[in-house]
This record gives structure tokens, C-alpha cells and sequence, in this order.
């Protein structure tokens, strides 16, 4: 029997798992800061961003009773977040489909935002029909607004409305089911 993915706080004892994933080669490729990240380092930043709940929310997405994701939110003060989010290299087919899913639920309904904002490195072309796949709209482009081995990249600029997602979240669960 497979167990409905669920999301959960992150924890203390997620960092290796976490830090493990997050320096693999295929999620490294597609983020903004590309080296390895010690797990000094690491500890130094959860601890950091766990002093102030109220802005950060750390999630680990669980499917068929094991981590499969990671997902993170930053909260600005005019209530709308903006996201991060990678799966484990080795995780199973549908996995991206439910850390979309299940992290937007978190988002309008947990943290109760008006807005979630994705912003994403114009070569990761798997994260950028993700963003649309889900129902978000490319509002902007930051011209060469990152630079990386010699070369500049735009960075677009995704947003997803709550009343957005009310109305797509029934077709995205479909969606999912059919991963």
C-alpha cells in the first residue's frame, strides 16, 4: 500500500539527509549558490534560520515512508512567500509533482499567504515548465542577473495567486494522481 506524501517541519536530525541532497551534482547545477556547502555551514544556517519561525518555514516532504523533498519558504511582511525546493536525487517518479502539490497546500493554507514567488535560473528548463505546469505565471525577467563560470543568465521571475491556485488545484491534484 503506498502512503499519501505528507509534509512535515523540518528537523535537527534531517541536516545530513538534507545537505546531502542539496550537494549533489543534478540539485547543485540549478542553484544560485552552485558549491558545496559544508555541513558546519549548514548547521551554522538551519540554526540560524530557525531563530526566526515567524519568517522561515523548513519542510521535508515524506512519501511511502521516507524523505523524498525538501521545501522552503521566506516571508516577506506584505504576505506572499517565495520558495525553494529540490527532491532527493534518488527519489521516484512523481516526487516533483508532489512537492509542488503538497508545498502550495502549505503555503495558501498553513501559512495562509497571498502569493508564492519562484524565481529560476533561465537554462533550468525542467523548473521552469514545473512553475507553469502548476499554474504560475512568468511576471518578470532579471536581464543577466546571475553569473556563473564566466557567463551571465537572466533569472525569471514566477508568481501563483491564491485565488489562482483555488481554481487550479483540483487539475494539478489530477495531475499528480496520474504521475
Amino acid at each position: 500500500m503506498k502512503l499519501m506524501p505528507a509534509i512535515r517541519k523540518m528537523r535537527e536530525d534531517d541536516l545530513e539527509q538534507v545537505l546531502d541532497w542539496r550537494n549533489s551534482p543534478s540539485v547543485r547545477r540549478n542553484m544560485f549558490n552552485q558549491g558545496e556547502i559544508s555541513l558546519r555551514d549548514h548547521r551554522d544556517w538551519f540554526t540560524k534560520i530557525s531563530a526566526v519561525p515567524e519568517q522561515y518555514h523548513l519542510l521535508i516532504l515524506e512519501k511511502n515512508g521516507s524523505n523524498q523533498g525538501f521545501i522552503s519558504f521566506e516571508l516577506s511582511k506584505y504576505n506572499f512567500v517565495t520558495w525553494g525546493f529540490y527532491k532527493a536525487p534518488e527519489a521516484e517518479h512523481g516526487t516533483g509533482s508532489d512537492l509542488g502539490v503538497e508545498g502550495l497546500k502549505y503555503a495558501f493554507n498553513q501559512i495562509q499567504t497571498h502569493k508564492v514567488i519562484g524565481e529560476v535560473i533561465e537554462y533550468n528548463d525542467k523548473s521552469i515548465a514545473f512553475h507553469k505546469r502548476l499554474g504560475f505565471q512568468q511576471e518578470g525577467t532579471l536581464r543577466d542577473q546571475y553569473s556563473h563560470s564566466d557567463a551571465y543568465f537572466d533569472i525569471l521571475s514566477f508568481g501563483l495567486l491564491n485565488t489562482e491556485w483555488q481554481q487550479i488545484r483540483e487539475v494539478c491534484n489530477e495531475q499528480k494522481n496520474n504521475d
